[in-house]
């Protein structure tokens, strides 16, 4: 098998994080978003969307971090990913929230427009959707925070599932512009518990390098 990914990408990261600790036999191959390979005619032969992550296993291709995330746990027979109906269908459920309602306010808007992304966006738009995403990140922290992580050490309970390793990513791409999550104490002790697992400072090794890069530069043309 293989994955085409980049581990700055918010949503090829807990896919890569979920391959190291399950230690599955897939090759990495690096598509460099920041060069624009995404666009390539090479990657686009193999994904015509252009985006990563992306999964080649066999004849078979898959695209969007959640599906393959869901395919690659099927195969590992993960217990990340339970077989009982219910709590499956809990697992979706928070995965749906993180890459529906979490996602826009918190990565699209509180995050991106920092960075020029999407690309095209002038300052005076780029500062109200930022402006605009961080206000109204806030309610669904509390959610997280209060209702999602409130009554268990984990998104979905006690034990880890593939919202863990979708949600963690999620917000700790607040990191790259400071997002102020002190107000979230069960957000707080969860973030720490997932970096503190074994896989969590080598698969983010190239994403934590671009952001202390990033505020190099923010130094030196300060």
């Amino acid at each position: 098998m293989k994955l085409y990914c980049d581990p700055v990408s918010t949503t090829s990261r807990p896919v890569m994080l979920f391959i190291a600790e399950t230690g599955l036999p897939v090759e990495l191959v690096h598509v460099d978003l920041m060069n624009g390979e995404a666009a390539s005619p090479a990657f686009l032969a193999v994904n015509p969307n252009g985006c990563v992550p992306f999964l080649v296993d066999g004849d078979f291709a898959l695209g969007e971090s959640s599906a393959i995330l869901k395919y690659l746990a099927d195969v590992a027979d993960s217990p990340a990913y339970s077989a009982d109906l219910k709590a499956r269908a809990r697992v979706n459920a928070a995965m749906d929230w993180f890459y529906t309602n979490f996602y826009q306010a918190f990565v699209l808007m509180a995050v991106y427009p920092n960075f020029g992304i999407p690309r095209g966006l002038g300052a005076a738009v780029a500062q109200g959707l930022a402006a605009y995403g961080e206000e109204h990140a806030h309610r669904w922290l509390q959610v997280l925070d209060r209702d999602m992580l409130g009554s268990g050490r984990y998104v979905c309970g006690d034990a880890i599932t593939l919202a863990d390793y979708v949600g963690s990513a999620f917000v700790t791409l607040g990191e790259a512009v400071d997002f102020d999550i002190s107000a979230y104490p069960n957000i707080r002790a969860w973030v720490a518990r997932m970096k503190a697992r074994p896989c969590w400072d080598a698969v983010h090794a190239g994403f934590y390098g671009v952001l202390s890069a990033l505020r190099s530069q923010a130094r030196v043309t300060a």
